[in-house]
């Protein structure tokens, strides 16, 4: 095979896996994960014992009972940033159906919390960073705070400083996002 005909094969072939590439899902949300907007996940934070996540009374906690919203769909708002919408129980109750949304709470003297909030993808403090630590398990922070685990305080956002990330989650697929009960 002569230069020129390997060369141009070789070129014929660059473009065509590039072709792939521009086309094949670079993410997990392209692929319809569990980052993909797209499927209902319950958040089991990894190093819990018989506990999931749960939007209870209006706050983002730990229980070991189906008390409080622990369906959630983290929606991609693009740069691993996700609004992360909370469900109720799948009853055909419209409330259920209606989203709340986890947002960074602020209170003087006290760590940084969550609480369910009205949805607002441009709030800053609804904008939270879901980052893969391998083996199907992720960091969830919002800026340089990140979801810990406090034994007298619970679910809480701190920054590690030099500090090592202790509190890491898991999303567990639910199936398909429901459609809000208002459209």
């Amino acid at each position: 095979m002569s230069k020129v005909k390997w060369a141009t094969g070789a070129v014929v072939l660059a473009g065509a896996l590039a072709a792939t590439a521009l086309t094949a899902p670079a993410t997990a949300a392209a692929a319809g994960g569990v980052l993909s907007g797209t499927r209902e996940v319950t958040i089991v934070r990894v190093q819990a014992f018989e506990s999931v996540v749960s939007l209870d009374a209006g706050w983002l906690t730990e229980v070991d009972d189906d008390s409080g919203r622990q369906l959630f769909v983290p929606t991609p708002l693009g740069g691993h940033k996700y609004l992360v919408k909370s469900y109720g129980k799948r009853n055909g109750h419209p409330a259920n159906d209606e989203p709340a949304c986890w947002q960074v709470y602020h209170e003087a003297a006290q760590p940084l919390s969550v609480q369910g909030a009205v949805c607002d993808a441009a709030n800053p403090d609804q904008q939270f960073t879901i980052t893969s630590q391998g083996n199907r398990t992720y960091a969830i922070s919002n800026h340089s705070a990140y979801l810990q685990y406090s034994p007298t305080r619970g679910l809480i956002l701190e920054e590690l400083g030099d500090a090592p990330l202790l509190s890491t989650f898991r999303l567990i697929d639910n199936g398909p996002a429901r459609t809000p009960a208002g459209g």
